[in-house]
């Protein structure tokens, strides 16, 4: 589902992977684990197609990214869910607003909507918070929203930047068993993360960067 050939990422003044070849099947649950710095946000965006490799190839549902034009990977991007670290939630809008923003892009009808995000809501447990704004909610609960919002298109891989770094032992353990109850359906779960307690609770395999290069 996701194969990475020999990739390569520069940015400006340094490189942030280096030759990476892995291999992410149908419905695996795979954590990318590894030092501050060692490339993990740069895989995750790659597998995602929100960049594109320097060098090397990276193929998703059978396309090479790097072939796709802008309409082809934005396509392409609706069955992906991604969680980013910092959260990127709209503060100006509620929650209900915030899960519906995919789903206006891709043109959804407004009963639709209304239908896809009360389910989403649902999953996360957070189903009464609808018009609550991301101020007002905890940071397990920001968390939530945000899974909300990256499985609104029911994608088939789900993508997350170390969802449980910024949340203590409860929240972090009920953001893994969402993953978990996720891939158990059969979504493909790629989680990034250096919390030991949440690895092993999330369980499945697990690919280790250091300094930008695959070493486990």
């Amino acid at each position: 589902m996701i194969q990475f050939s020999a990739v390569t990422q520069r940015y400006p003044g340094r490189e942030a992977l280096r030759d990476v070849s892995c291999e992410i099947g149908t419905g695996e649950r795979v954590a990318v684990t590894g030092h501050s710095g060692a490339g993990k946000t740069t895989l995750l965006k790659l597998a995602a197609g929100i960049e594109r490799a320097s060098a090397g190839s990276v193929v998703v549902h059978g396309q090479n990214l790097a072939a796709l034009g802008e309409t082809a990977l934005a396509v392409l991007r609706r069955r992906i869910g991604f969680v980013f670290q910092d959260h990127k939630l709209l503060f100006d809008r509620n929650a209900h607003e915030n899960v519906a923003l995919p789903l206006q892009v891709s043109g959804f009808t407004r009963a639709e909507m209304q239908r896809r995000v009360r389910a989403s809501l649902d999953k996360v447990g957070l189903l009464g918070r609808e018009k609550a704004m991301p101020v007002a909610l905890s940071g397990g609960e920001q968390q939530r929203l945000c899974i909300a919002r990256a499985i609104v298109n029911r994608p088939a891989i789900l993508i997350a930047d170390e969802p449980t770094g910024n949340l203590d032992a409860e929240s972090a353990r009920a953001i893994v068993e969402l993953f978990s109850s996720f891939n158990q359906v059969g979504v493909t779960v790629l989680i990034s993360s250096h919390d030991e307690a949440s690895l092993e609770r999330l369980g499945g395999r697990r690919i280790t960067l250091a300094q930008g290069a695959l070493v486990a």
